[in-house]
């Protein structure tokens, strides 16, 4: 399975929120390579960077991140259990906040990488 058949398998509604997150996390990471993997799409970069996936009622980013104050208040309201992303589909979809999250989870696993090299 690719990216292309999973957004094709939701409806097309979500198809367009879908194919805007792999657009914008394609234009913070064009290195990154686009998989499938726990039946979600993701992108890798030397490991697993960012995953995305369509439910019934929201659209889920994972794994979860931290930033800075102000992005922490502004990504409450969307913190799932565990930390992860759940942007509800009866509202508008905070794309400016999924592009920060993705430059968050970028620069986080890019320092890893460094850190490790380090090692």
């Amino acid at each position: 399975m690719t990216i292309d058949d999973y957004i094709a398998k939701t409806s097309p509604e979500v198809q367009g929120i879908l194919q805007k997150i792999r657009r914008i996390v394609r234009k913070a990471a064009p290195e990154a390579e686009e998989r499938v993997s726990y039946q979600m799409p993701a992108f890798a970069l030397n490991g697993m960077l960012i995953y995305f996936a369509a439910f019934k009622n929201h659209i889920g980013i994972y794994p979860p991140v931290t930033g800075d104050a102000k992005f922490q208040k502004d990504a409450g309201a969307y913190r799932g259990p565990k930390g992860n992303f759940k942007f509800p589909l009866d509202g508008p979809m905070p794309y400016k906040l999924i592009e920060e999250i993705v430059r968050f989870r970028l620069k986080e696993h890019l320092e890893r990488k460094v850190a490790a090299r380090r090692r």
